[in-house]
């Protein structure tokens, strides 16, 4: 940890950083700092002298084509963006109110779940990280009188050593018929054995099948009234079957990737709301989310997590290795499960980066783009009578997004080749645009940054450019955490033979690609 060389110290640093998160959101224009004023009115600047002062190609006869089908990307893109934009004020100003103060007055009357069950992984975690999640945790019960029972999947006995101390410490107030701790060692390595272990222990224990339970994780610290804030929803809403929360981000990494995570977690906050007017999510995020314990009981369901996998024509039979989240997202959906997304449960997520910071967001891209694609075609599959038709699209734009997210850079540079100087009006337009998009997502974040338009656009780039690599390669699987597992990598010659064919198809994919744009840009003519 940057600077941070023991534990009182990181702890302290931690107390900090969370007071700051829990205060208010400023508004909106007391969000930005004087520096971050001055670099927005620089930029502003700076895009209208290059509007005055750069020829406009995008007019010129030779490349008047180009500009058609950037144009028609922008306004698509663009577009699409917006509905989100709108879908969410909507569900922020309008649905949403009116379901708090429904549930809350439910809360009030003293209602209660019969049984909570809390389900949590940890794996060699930062002691101060864990040590607050368990107060988080422990709190909220004592204050909302939840009777609990806190199953902690483990791999060693470090994280159980340190948890049990804690507890012991500073938990003995609590009745035991109130707060239950079970500790669940797992005998198979992998985060989705750890969970299964927990629901088959869950299920020996006959929770009722209107009990209510917790997938989280051991970085996942709760906020203010984040169990009267989720639980009461599904007292309100006796068809609601699962719901996900808000999320913060702590970052103990390179700066820069902090801005990129806070941007990252205001993009999502936006398209949360915007999925949820439609009662679904695309994610139920492995952080925080809450389920009806009749799905989680059923055998289907802890199969599907301990064992889910695709058979897939060059890749045979291979398993997943993370993504436990959206192989419940797509359990549930699969069942017409109503879910929902809770915009004020706040739950801060502690990321701790050792490594380098760009391998760490390309391997993130990897994971998160490769659970996407396993999951997204067979989501589509369902088709829109299973989802709502809203839903169902945006699963299909998730994959056609990566291929029109590269048309416009490509396309702008071999538009240069024909009329000089066109790369630099797509330029303008580029930094005019996500400044633009990032003036929408400060109103989803706790404060402004001026480095986030240059961040998204790289963002988009990197992340459509993974996402084309990793739809040939399905079965390479890495995830830095619980072990530096990875899957996918094997060396025999069967193997080696369907490396060799993924990477002749990526080659062949994007050749064609390229070749076609250039067929249109009219650089090559048909040889015939």
């Amino acid at each position: 940890m940057r600077d941070i060389h023991s534990e009182y110290a990181f702890d302290k640093d931690l107390t900090n950083r969370l007071r700051e998160l829990q205060r208010p959101k400023k508004p909106y224009w007391r969000r930005w700092t004087f520096k971050n004023l001055m670099v927005l009115f620089a930029v502003i600047a700076l895009l209208f002298w290059l509007l005055v002062s750069v020829p406009n190609r995008f007019l010129d006869p030779n490349v008047g084509h180009i500009t058609i089908v950037l144009g028609s990307l922008g306004l698509w893109r663009f577009g699409w963006w917006f509905t989100h934009a709108i879908r969410a004020s909507i569900y922020s100003y309008v649905a949403w109110p009116a379901k708090r103060k429904k549930a809350d007055a439910i809360w009030q009357t003293g209602w209660r779940p019969k049984r909570l069950h809390i389900q949590m992984t940890t794996y060699f975690e930062e002691p101060s990280i864990t040590k607050r999640v368990i107060g988080s945790i422990l709190g909220q019960i004592r204050r909302e009188r939840i009777p609990t029972t806190i199953y902690i999947g483990t791999g060693s006995a470090y994280d159980e050593m340190i948890i049990r101390d804690f507890v012991q410490t500073y938990a003995q107030d609590i009745p035991d018929d109130l707060a239950e701790l079970v500790f669940i060692r797992q005998n198979h390595p992998g985060k989705r054995m750890a969970i299964g272990l927990i629901l088959r222990a869950m299920s020996r224990a006959a929770a009722d099948p209107e009990d209510l339970v917790i997938f989280m994780d051991g970085d996942a610290l709760f906020g203010d009234d984040v169990l009267k804030k989720t639980l009461s929803m599904f007292a309100y809403d006796p068809e609601l079957q699962a719901l996900t929360t808000d999320e913060e981000v702590i970052c103990y990494g390179p700066q820069w990737i902090a801005k990129w995570l806070d941007m990252r977690f205001a993009q999502r906050r936006l398209a949360m709301q915007s999925h949820a007017l439609s009662d679904r999510v695309l994610t139920l995020t492995g952080r925080m989310s809450v389920f009806r314990a009749r799905h989680i009981l059923d055998l289907k369901f802890i199969r599907t997590i301990e064992a889910d996998h695709l058979n897939h024509w060059l890749w045979g039979r291979f398993r997943f290795l993370s993504g436990d989240d959206k192989s419940t997202w797509y359990r549930l959906l699969s069942v017409g499960a109503k879910m929902t997304y809770v915009p004020d449960a706040t739950v801060y997520t502690i990321e701790v980066i050792k490594e380098n910071g760009l391998m760490r967001m390309i391997q993130n891209f990897r994971r998160w783009s490769g659970n996407m694609l396993r999951n997204g075609s067979r989501a589509i599959a369902l088709g829109p009578r299973r989802m709502p038709l809203f839903i169902w699209w945006c699963v299909v734009d998730q994959r056609l997004a990566m291929w029109t997210m590269m048309v416009s850079p490509i396309m702008a540079v071999l538009g240069s080749m024909i009329a000089p100087g066109y790369f630099l009006n797509c330029l303008i337009w580029v930094l005019f645009s996500r400044v633009v998009l990032c003036l929408f997502l400060i109103g989803y974040s706790r404060h402004a940054d001026m480095s986030w338009p240059f961040i998204l656009y790289l963002n988009q780039v990197i992340n459509a450019s993974v996402k084309i690599y990793m739809i040939f390669h399905l079965s390479k699987q890495k995830w830095s955490n619980r072990g530096n597992q990875s899957a996918g990598n094997h060396t025999g010659f069967v193997d080696r033979l369907r490396n060799g064919f993924a990477k002749f198809q990526l080659v062949t994919a994007t050749s064609a690609f390229l070749t076609l744009l250039m067929l249109y840009v009219g650089l090559i003519d048909l040889p015939f």
